[in-house]
């Protein structure tokens, strides 16, 4: 991020969270389970698939975890009871990860054997890269006990993603493979666009290589214009992938891929702790930032 938009980011940061809020429920379902409910059905009856969340990581008490735990019952729940075409999508820090590391596997446990009740399944985030062992050792546990109801994210932007993935495809894993957007160092990260890219596409070739579903989460057309290209010259069955988007984000390219026949994810995300996922949406897109700025100066437009 350059230092203008810098700026402009850490400015907007410091403005009231009600008038935040005005702009960044543009990329959230809501603060109430009823809310993200509406909007999961709404992108349901538009053909679209969710993965629904209830916003929240980085606790420091178990009982706040405990409590996220509840929370997602309730959700995997609803979504039976409602009938929503949707899974769930956690991150792990939420459940405890780095308070230790046993007490967050035996919330996932709660939580996956709920999502195994129903038939669904529950996405286990990536976080930034000092979790990155845990989460993949996290993930490794839970599949041994849980081989269809669990999956993992994986970053494109890591170095070590592609040698990740191949031993992780070993045991036929599932996975939501995005770019990645936590601010790491250039030692353990591709910075350029171009590099972030071609690893993005080497590594989606290694999951389909592997005969892993994977899902393919992007808002950048270059890759989903060599996505389309990969699964025409595979002749890959819609069995095999999906793209996958966030909530409010290249809304006419999320219709494209959909009206060529494609399956598409959007992920529902809502809840109290809304906020800290809105500025990190800042961070991603300054332009939305500035937009919000400018709306407080006088005399612009």
């Amino acid at each position: 991020m350059n230092p203008l938009h810098n700026l402009i980011v850490q400015t907007v940061k410091i403005l009231p969270k009600s008038l935040i809020y005005l702009f960044a429920k543009k990329y959230i379902a809501g603060k109430t389970l009823s809310e993200g409910v509406a909007a999961a059905k709404k992108l349901n009856s538009r053909g679209i698939l969710a993965t629904m969340d209830v916003l929240g990581e980085s606790v420091s008490k178990k009982e706040d975890a405990i409590n996220f735990v509840n929370e997602f019952l309730e959700l995997l729940d609803t979504i039976e009871h409602e009938k929503i075409n949707a899974n769930i999508s956690t991150k792990p820090t939420q459940f405890g990860l780095n308070i230790d590391f046993d007490f967050c596997y035996e919330q996932y446990e709660k939580i996956i054997e709920r999502a195994k009740k129903y038939n669904n399944f529950v996405r286990i985030d990536m976080e930034d890269s000092s979790t990155t062992d845990s989460i993949i050792k996290l993930y490794t546990k839970l599949y041994e006990k849980y081989p269809q109801n669990v999956g993992i994210v994986v970053q494109a932007y890591l170095h070590r993603t592609l040698e990740d993935v191949r031993d992780m495809d070993k045991i036929g894993t599932n996975y939501r493979l995005c770019k990645g957007i936590y601010i790491e160092p250039k030692e353990i990260a591709y910075k350029g666009k171009d590099e972030v890219r071609n690893n993005f596409i080497d590594t989606l070739n290694q999951m389909f290589d592997d005969g892993c579903y994977v899902g393919i989460a992007t808002h950048d057309k270059p890759i989903v214009d060599k996505a389309y290209e990969i699964i025409k010259k595979r002749n890959l069955s819609k069995d095999k992938y999906e793209f996958q988007m966030l909530f409010g984000v290249t809304e006419n390219l999320r219709q494209q891929i959909l009206e060529s026949g494609h399956t598409m994810r959007v992920y529902v995300p809502f809840g109290n702790q809304w906020y800290f996922y809105a500025t990190r949406r800042l961070q991603e897109n300054p332009q939305v930032a500035w937009t919000i700025f400018k709306s407080f100066l006088p005399f612009t437009d």
